[in-house]
């Protein structure tokens, strides 16, 4: 892979042309102004500016064509919306069930959450896919998605560039604006270009060229926040299906978003799916300029892996089986700097007479459960047996119609009769909540994520297991191997993926379809976990933040700042769920937390609470806030982390905080852009801090005249920490809009939206 940092030129989607090479641009016959416009030339500008109600591409404001939830995230973003004044849905809303669709936890409120959301659809004028029927990604392919089109999803993985499709996925909050007809507001993003020539050799599949580019492009944040631009001959050395795959991973990478150059595959697959109309070629003008660009050669990528804890962690699989002791060593120490847990990762025990064994493998949901991964898998494991051992095989198909489709190319017997077990459409593998392995078990997976707690251990409790990523097809060549390490350009085969035949009838006969029908008389039907968000203060004329938890570590994900699997059944429940808040990290933090929020609203009251006695003194010995009243200060919580905010766009990684009392975080840099938005929607104050803190847990900070400062954009923000002695710190913010200061002012979005109701 080859990296133009600086920027380069796309001539005739052909010829890269380096930025600092203007002088080759104007043998190739441009001129200056050519080349000044030429950053309009890119696919994703043509899409953004179609979008745009601002009539400023520098400044955008977005209205999305349609918005895709699961039912993990809809029941809080209908709750919001409905606490805001929603009234019905302007636009289609799609509401899936493949997160909790076993029901499997908390007795009835896996359902109750179904039921609700069925209800909301009708209600609302909502689109309802059933449980079993499909998972959100692919489901939103087979029927939503097209060329030139927008979609909002408060799934990380909202992702269907390879249909022409710039998809985005966000926290709760950015729905919730789109269903009360606001917008979605951003710079102007960079376009990184990802120009793909060659094509995939024997045994690569799409999580082979995820892993590949992942490994390139994390660590040095070159696609952070951007969007990434699939274009080049190489395109059409994919089907649409292969596409898809690689296409759904850019989550990996923190891009916004990314979208591909269109063609006659991209035709044909809409066409299959009754959605030819959907078709237009999209392609990058004759001069393009890409702020990056990334130059990938297919042909040389080979079958890869990635290692605990991150899908950065790739190595060749070859080079793992060469080396296998001194690459697992090294990540057994990294491992254990992350998990800071008397509980060991073991992968050395896996190396049996120079082989490494593994205990599980599966291939899942929008990744890895399409219709080429499985048939390529089926045909591998042809006349194979998986073994009586440990080693198991579960396979999901990402729906029922592709369900449909691998029985009638007998598929589904083969992988059967090789010992592999079939299941529903289900995105459990993924977060947490199905298949989990063994204490101490490695699990092999084609699928989004090998974050810890992703395969559903709880190190505190003792419990560790491990995920690596690898595609199907050598996911299907370890299973034949009865769980021995295989990559699939080991195994000698030749294979041609027959046509798919898409078959709705399972979508006609279930999903409820009520788009600009909405039954408003109808009511919601509410289970006895589904709660009502709390009250949330709006913001004081001075903040008074105590550290309620200080994480150092390099990056901290969503899934360490509130855990997936088992707590996704509580997400209906805002203080329910708040219990889990950061539980696999710093275990202390909730107590700590609703004990500085009892505090707070005792001095809200006007009591001046004796634990805040000696730090408001400090305070009003200051110069400048002699005469600063208790009640113009409101204390709250605040995480510190390095870089949080890495992977899930999940809102109840900022939601749990706010009900607990938070106030802010403050980081080094935000991991994504969603977590920093989805801070703000909540309320809390996106802080950084670009110097080592002088501080550490339980530390007070006191941010003054806070509300005027965010209003009035100002750069730096002075704080003191007070402590024995009182020490200046500086504080940012950022860019933010006018509507981000109102929210952050009014306390929420449901404050700033119901603030005239």
């Amino acid at each position: 892979m080859k990296m133009y940092e600086k920027g380069a030129y796309l001539v005739n989607g052909t010829t890269i042309v380096p930025m600092e090479d203007k002088a080759k641009l104007q043998s190739l016959g441009f001129t200056g102004e050519q080349a000044e416009k030429a950053w309009q030339g890119t696919i994703s500008y043509q899409i953004l500016k179609a979008h745009n109600i601002s009539n400023n591409m520098e400044n955008l404001q977005i209205k999305f064509d349609s918005l895709t939830s699961h039912d993990l995230t809809y029941v809080g973003i209908i709750q919001t919306a409905k606490a805001s004044g929603l009234d019905k849905f302007p636009l289609p809303y799609i509401l899936t069930n493949c997160h909790n669709t076993l029901c499997a936890v908390g007795g009835t409120i896996n359902e109750d959450d179904h039921v609700f959301g069925l209800s909301a659809a009708k209600k609302y004028g909502g689109i309802y896919l059933p449980p079993h029927l499909g998972v959100i990604h692919q489901y939103m392919r087979e029927c939503w998605a097209g060329c030139g089109r927008m979609i909002l999803g408060s799934d990380s993985h909202t992702r269907y560039g390879a249909l022409g499709t710039l998809a985005i996925g966000e926290g709760g909050g950015e729905l919730v604006k789109q269903i009360l007809s606001q917008t979605y507001d951003i710079a102007y993003p960079e376009i990184v270009g990802v120009f793909l020539t060659g094509k995939p050799g024997h045994g690569v599949g799409p999580h082979d060229v995820n892993i590949a580019i992942i490994t390139a492009v994390f660590k040095n944040n070159f696609v952070k926040n951007r969007i990434m631009e699939f274009v080049g001959p190489g395109v059409t050395g994919m089907s649409t299906d292969f596409r898809n795959g690689v296409d759904v991973m850019t989550t990996e990478t923190t891009c916004l978003s990314s979208v591909w150059q269109t063609d006659e595959d991209t035709k044909k697959y809409l066409t299959e799916h009754r959605r030819g109309q959907e078709y237009k070629e999209l392609r990058p003008q004759t001069l393009t300029y890409y702020d990056r660009l990334i130059e990938v050669n297919l042909s040389e990528i080979k079958p890869m892996i990635a290692l605990p804890f991150h899908p950065s962690n790739g190595y060749t699989i070859a080079d793992l089986k060469a080396n296998p002791k001194d690459i697992l060593h090294e990540v057994e120490e990294s491992v254990q700097k992350l998990i800071s847990s008397e509980v060991k990762l073991d992968l050395l025990s896996k190396v049996e007479n120079g082989k490494i064994k593994v205990d599980q493998g599966i291939i899942a949901g929008c990744a890895g459960g399409t219709f080429t991964n499985l048939m390529e898998a089926a045909h591998i494991l042809q006349g194979a047996s998986t073994g009586k051992d440990e080693f198991a095989l579960s396979v999901y198909p990402s729906s029922q119609p592709v369900m449909m489709e691998l029985l009638r190319q007998n598929a589904i017997t083969t992988l059967l009769s090789a010992g592999a077990t079939i299941r529903t459409a289900f995105c459990g593998p993924c977060f947490g909540a199905g298949d989990t392995p063994a204490n101490g078990g490695l699990s092999v997976r084609h699928t989004t994520r090998n974050f810890p707690n992703r395969e559903g251990s709880k190190p505190g409790k003792g419990q560790l297991a491990a995920v690596a990523l690898m595609d199907a097809r050598s996911i299907a060549a370890t299973a034949a191997a009865g769980g021995v390490l295989t990559g699939a350009d080991e195994i000698d085969y030749e294979y041609t993926c027959p046509e798919y035949h898409y078959d709705p009838k399972p979508y006609e006969e279930r999903v409820y379809n009520g788009f600009n029908e909405a039954k408003t008389a109808e009511k919601l039907i509410y289970g006895p976990n589904i709660k009502d968000w709390p009250e949330m203060p709006a913001l004081n004329k001075h903040m008074l933040l105590k550290v309620a938890a200080f994480i150092t570590d390099d990056v901290t994900t969503t899934d360490e700042l509130i855990p997936s699997g088992e707590t996704a059944s509580f997400r209906s429940n805002p203080m329910g769920l708040a219990e889990f808040t950061l539980s696999r990290r710093v275990p202390e933090y909730v107590g700590k937390a609703k004990a500085i929020n009892q505090i707070a609203v005792a001095n809200r009251t006007g009591k001046e609470p004796q634990e805040l006695q000696a730090v408001l003194q400090k305070i009003k010995a200051l110069a400048d806030f002699a005469t600063v009243k208790n009640t113009e200060i409101d204390l709250s919580s605040v995480v510190y982390a390095t870089k949080p905010g890495d992977g899930s766009a999940r809102e109840q990684a900022a939601s749990c905080q706010r009900v607990l009392g938070g106030g802010a975080n403050i980081a080094k840099e935000y991991a994504t852009k969603r977590y920093r938005s989805n801070l703000i929607n909540w309320g809390m104050i996106p802080f950084t801090l670009e110097q080592v803190p002088d501080f550490a847990d339980d530390a007070y900070i006191f941010v003054p005249n806070i509300k005027t400062k965010i209003q009035e954009d100002e750069p730096t923000i002075e704080a003191y920490v007070i402590g024995d002695k009182v020490q200046k710190i500086s504080l940012k913010v950022g860019a933010l809009t006018a509507e981000e200061k109102d929210i952050i002012s009014a306390g929420s979005l449901i404050n700033y939206n119901r603030r005239d109701k």
